[in-house]
């Protein structure tokens, strides 16, 4: 059986970091990626602290938005550079700190050795993510509006852990500039006909991650920022 870090060409794999008003955990973050994972791209999306400054001396390419446009945007961009930059395979990661780089390996073997074109990050198949019984709950009616509108049987829907072949990240194009990009990536992956699977990752919740989390409300702006995308696009 192949060892998977035998199948990951790190040195041309990206790890692209949206991030807004991150400066109290980017540096962290950057550090744990590197140099395990020598490109990492932190995509600044207008932030009013020192998030831009903190992720370059941390060693992160930085990219930077002059005002705030949301995480879709930051994704896209981010996905952008890479791409010019050469990336074979791209992975997207949350500035929070609630991801563990050690999930990276798993994450991105499947789409290394070619069995999809994009790997899914899913807490829930994981039973080391200890998810907060609300945001469980919002989650869960999210995967289930995300089924009935796309189609796809996935099992986490907002996870911010994906890795994408070279070939995904060129055919998708997020219009949602904010969070209704997650949702609109799923419906992309089913009209373009893109291969994918889920991989357990585990999430850790902390008080920084929780603190920037979604709420009902917040969950609620998502949806309308999501219908209104797929009805004026």
């Amino acid at each position: 059986m192949n060892d998977p870090a035998t199948l990951v060409p790190r040195a041309s794999t990206f790890i692209v970091i949206p991030a807004y008003n991150e400066a109290p955990t980017i540096g962290a973050v950057v550090r744990d990626l590197l140099p395990g994972w020598p490109r990492v791209v932190v995509v600044d999306d207008g932030s009013t602290d020192r998030t831009a400054d903190t992720a370059a001396r941390a060693g992160a390419e930085v990219v930077r938005h002059a005002v705030n446009r949301g995480q879709g945007a930051a994704l896209q961009t981010g996905f952008d550079y890479c791409l010019a930059a050469g990336a074979r395979f791209l992975v997207t990661f949350d500035g929070d700190g609630q991801h563990p780089s050690e999930e990276l390996e798993r994450l991105v073997e499947p789409v290394a050795a070619g069995r999809c074109d994009i790997a899914l990050g899913s807490r829930f198949l994981d039973a080391r993510s200890d998810v907060p019984a609300l945001r469980r709950l919002l989650l869960k009616a999210a995967v289930i509006f995300t089924r009935v509108v796309s189609g796809l049987r996935v099992t986490d829907t907002h996870n911010g852990l994906r890795a994408l072949t070279r070939d995904a990240a060129e055919r998708l194009e997020l219009r949602a500039d904010r969070m209704a990009h997650a949702s609109e990536l799923l419906d992309q992956i089913s009209s373009l006909g893109l291969s994918w699977a889920e991989v357990p990752v585990r999430v850790r919740y902390t008080r920084h991650s929780r603190a920037k989390g979604q709420r009902g409300l917040d969950a609620l702006r998502v949806l309308v920022d999501y219908v209104l995308n797929r009805v004026f696009r």
